[in-house]
């Protein structure tokens, strides 16, 4: 399975620089029987009574940071929490980054560099207490957008507000779970009047998820370390939904991801709590999840990758064609589809 089965051409225009306004205006490409065209508020009318919506409360971070170190200026996106105070990052330039090296970015917040790995990675300690470091971040990082969102100054106030999905409770994440970023109260009100249930995830979406994948046998891909929950409830109540014959419905790959790393062969849900590397590509037998909302995603990534996985490769060719020429709007502040599993 080659890199290059997964490759589309996308014009630069069909990138969405700003999300929909409202957010669920945005439009919905449903895909689990043919290719219907819709919008995201007509979600209630088109799932099916007794649904359950699983949602990842993953809260975004502010992991982009600016320091020094020496006389040169270094980039970092922090993007696996180790512990209250240690991080694993991607470090520009990495080249002659070392052990020892120590990165300064304002007075009194600064940052040793214990280990350096593959791919401009660097093990960072920050040498203050917890605490001190959740203030010091807030004050001095900026919201890690994705590199194809184009701001000349960097991500701006407004993208502080809309990188932030309404689920956003638990902190961790140094990517949005974007699919996450259309629903308004408004719309979960509307959902909850159709019938609709909602249960919650944990899955701290990593910098990782922006990376392509460089190699051509995807099988040699090797997919960054996330951490995800899954809480006995969520468990229990996807089980009690799959026995009742009724949908459970993924909002979002993250959301997707941690719940197929909970369930067993027979597709049983248990409690989970740790970190995954799960990579889905076509061949992949999904049994926790019915259908899946989510956004578009870029050529040749995991992403894409994976809903061909879930939905199959050459629907999701014809589907992501359509959306082009109809001049849907692609990635994190894009519009959205709706896939049931092949």
């Amino acid at each position: 399975m080659k890199t290059s089965d997964f490759d589309f051409e996308l014009p630069g225009e069909r990138i969405a620089q700003r999300p929909a306004v409202p957010r669920e205006s945005a439009r919905l490409l449903d895909l689990r029987d043919g290719v219907s065209d819709h919008v995201v508020r007509e979600l209630p009318d088109l799932l099916e009574r007794g649904s359950l919506l699983v949602v990842n409360d993953t809260r975004v971070i502010p992991a982009q940071l600016e320091g020094r170190r020496r006389e040169g200026r270094m980039s970092i996106t922090l993007h696996k929490r180790l512990s209250d105070t240690e991080w694993l990052a991607f470090a520009r330039p990495a080249k002659r980054l070392r052990p020892g090296d120590r990165i300064d970015f304002a007075e009194g917040f600064s940052a040793d560099v214990i280990a350096r790995g593959e791919g401009g990675e660097a093990h960072l300690r920050f040498d203050m207490e917890a605490q001190a470091f959740r203030d010091a971040l807030g004050q001095h990082g900026r919201t890690p957008l994705p590199p194809y969102i184009k701001r000349a100054d960097g991500p701006d106030g407004q993208d502080t507000h809309d990188y932030q999905t309404m689920f956003a409770a638990r902190e961790g994440a140094v990517a949005a779970p974007t699919a996450g970023l259309h629903f308004t109260p408004e719309l979960m009100a509307a959902l909850a009047g159709a019938g609709m249930e909602i249960a919650t995830v944990t899955l701290h979406v990593g910098a990782g998820t922006f990376l392509p994948v460089t190699v051509e046998d995807v099988r040699k891909h090797k997919m960054h370390a996330e951490y995800g929950e899954v809480d006995a409830e969520t468990a229990a109540r996807i089980n009690a939904a799959h026995s009742a014959g009724r949908p459970v419905v993924s909002i979002g790959t993250t959301a997707l991801r941690v719940l197929e790393s909970a369930v067993d062969t027979n597709g049983q849900v248990a409690a989970f709590r740790g970190d995954t590397e799960l990579f889905c590509v076509p061949g992949y037998e999904f049994r926790a999840v019915d259908q899946l909302f989510t956004n578009f995603h870029l050529p040749r990534s995991t992403l894409f990758m994976l809903v061909c996985a879930f939905a199959g490769t050459e629907h999701m060719r014809t589907a992501y064609r359509h959306a082009i020429d109809l001049e849907y709007r692609f990635f994190s502040y894009g519009d959205a589809t709706l896939l049931r599993r092949a």
